[in-house]
């Protein structure tokens, strides 16, 4: 293939393995609504600078991802699943395109292309390619402005590198200053390990992470102009306490020891085979060599390796910790596990063909398994716990699920699993094989899996017993009440039920119809009654979990 065919078919493939899957299926996390709700107000107000939801809270990010999202719903026509997920989807294809361009033109095409997929396939930026979030915008704008600034560096560190600029603006933009910290850290230890001049060094990286705050600067400004000390409390909060470990509440507090979970967990299925790899390395003067190849580094290997190391242990230090936070060195580390999957297959072919057989089976094995569920009278008594009605609705989805295009991609990808026994074990061979499996996961065993957790059903229920003419909706939860911070709200509930839903514990209104968990009713309810309160149950979900508890709909007088 020639280079610029092999970017275009990467990209074809990329979009057809992501673009068609985008909404068919509900939300069913709270961050999800928690964001598109945002750029759903946008559109509602005109306020494109801080909108606030119904319950009063501002965004706990900046605007950038809201813009996206906004932009995109308004050619669509209104904010959904597929609009609201859309900017991570281009956001993720962009980050593997310009990853095999960068490779590509440094190394070849080949070990480019691989090197893109392998990142395309890794469990984490493949999920979170697919989610209404802001972690892939933000991604795509720290990976960007590594690979620009790599390109200032290669031609002589001439002039200003103004894409590598504008990329950190929109980072910003979207996370906030982390968004330029990290390029200009990065890209600063790489050259000091390359052994430019200090000074250089730091003058150049303070100078353009300072111009990539100018164009940020006048959103803050116009915001802190609309919040005031309320904005400034936030943003001080989301980002300097954030990394400095002083919020003033716990938000994703982790052990130390984390980031290396979710690393293992976030490079599946390739991982599995780096494990393997191991029983097959030679361990006999492994540290010479080790030490050997690091003095035989290009500047592209240093560059990979520093940009991983880096963003890593800068991500250790802050006691808040997500999976999402280490997705910008995950292209990164496909350059070395595509590097290790030549190897493999030129020095152990018997290893690769092992691996390949086990994600056949298994693949295989998933479709037998859910063709046989079709066959299967469920039972609701079979299922117990917490979670019991949650799973027997999902295993009744799964029944349900089939479509004659989902048919159609488990067969085309029964075949791509099957093929591996007949054609050439290589391993371009191994990623289709992985190809084939992402593709019937996220076509027919994904959407019902999640579906049986989303609440959109229980939306539909309220809204059609409370139309928005009928009476005001409100909420309570008591964690949302008593959390020092990021309170928990019924974010699916007022997505579904187009952000109506109003704060009960704050307004204290005369009238309208309260949505409460079971647990808190018992707890709150007569708290309520003691100053004044009727109130009369008029739906209850019954099994059905919202925001961790079975939900009752009341309508409430004073």
């Amino acid at each position: 293939m020639k280079k610029n065919k092999t970017f275009w078919f990467l990209l074809l493939v990329c979009i057809l393995m992501v673009i068609p899957f985008l909404g068919i299926y509900d939300y069913n996390t709270k961050g999800e609504p928690r964001e598109s709700i945002v750029s759903y107000t946008m559109l509602e107000s005109g306020n494109w600078i801080l909108p606030r939801n119904s319950v009063g809270e501002m965004a706990y990010k900046p605007p950038m991802f809201y813009w996206a999202v906004a932009a995109v719903s308004k050619v669509c026509g209104e904010v959904n699943e597929f609009s609201s997920r859309l900017p991570s989807a281009i956001a993720y294809i962009a980050i593997i395109g310009g990853i095999f361009l960068f490779y590509q033109r440094r190394r070849n095409g080949m070990l480019a292309f691989v090197t893109a997929l392998v990142a395309f396939t890794s469990w984490e930026l493949h999920r979170q390619g697919f989610n209404c979030r802001v972690d892939m915008l933000l991604t795509a704008g720290i990976v960007g402005a590594l690979l620009l600034f790599y390109r200032w560096y290669e031609r002589g560190m001439h002039g200003v590198p103004i894409w590598a600029i504008l990329l950190m603006s929109m980072a910003v933009l979207t996370k906030g200053p982390i968004g330029a910290l990290l390029p200009c850290l990065t890209m600063g230890v790489f050259m000091l390990f390359r052994r430019v001049n200090f000074f250089r060094v730091f003058f150049s990286m303070l100078l353009f992470g300072l111009l990539s705050l100018v164009i940020p600067a006048f959103w803050y400004y116009a915001a802190w102009q609309q919040g005031g000390q309320e904005f400034l409390d936030l943003m001080l909060e989301e980002n300097v306490g954030r990394m400095t470990s002083t919020m003033s509440y716990e938000s994703c507090v982790e052990p130390w020891y984390y980031n290396f979970i979710t690393l293992i967990i976030g490079y599946l299925p390739w991982v599995l085979l780096a494990l393997m790899a191991l029983f097959v390395a030679k361990w006999k003067g492994m540290l010479s060599q080790i030490s050997a190849s690091c003095r035989k580094m290009d500047d592209v290997d240093v560059f990979s390796l520093v940009t991983i190391v880096v963003i890593f242990v800068f991500y250790c230090i802050p006691q808040s910790k997500r999976s999402a936070y280490l997705m910008p060195i995950y292209p990164f580390i496909a350059y070395f596990v595509a590097r290790m999957l030549f190897w493999l297959h030129s020095e152990h072919h018997r290893l690769l063909n092992a691996f390949g057989a086990f994600l056949s089976v298994v693949g295989l094995l998933l479709v037998v398994v859910f063709v046989v569920l079709k066959f299967i009278p469920i039972n609701p008594d079979w299922f117990h716990g917490r979670h019991g009605f949650q799973n027997y609705s999902m295993v009744l989805q799964l029944q349900q699920t089939g479509s004659w295009w989902q048919w159609l991609i488990l067969a085309f990808g029964s075949f791509i699993l099957i093929a591996w026994w007949r054609g050439k074990r290589n391993v371009l061979g191994l990623v289709m094989l992985i190809l084939a499996f992402y593709l019937q996961f996220n076509a027919v065993y994904k959407p019902p899996v999640l579906n049986a957790k989303s609440v959109r059903n229980v939306a539909a229920v309220v809204d059609q017993l409370v139309p928005a003419d009928k009476g005001k909706l409100y909420e309570f939860i008591e964690e949302g009440v008593l959390a020092k911070g990021d309170p928990v709200h019924y974010f699916e509930m007022n997505f579904y039920l187009h952000d109506r839903v109003g704060n009960f514990y704050k307004s204290r209104p005369d009238e309208g119809y309260l949505m409460i968990g079971v647990d808190d009713a018992e707890r709150w309810i007569p708290k309520f009654q003691q100053e004044g309160y009727q109130f009369s149950k008029v739906y209850d979900s019954g099994k059905q979990r919202v925001a961790g508890q079975p939900m009752q709909l009341l309508k409430f007088s004073k």
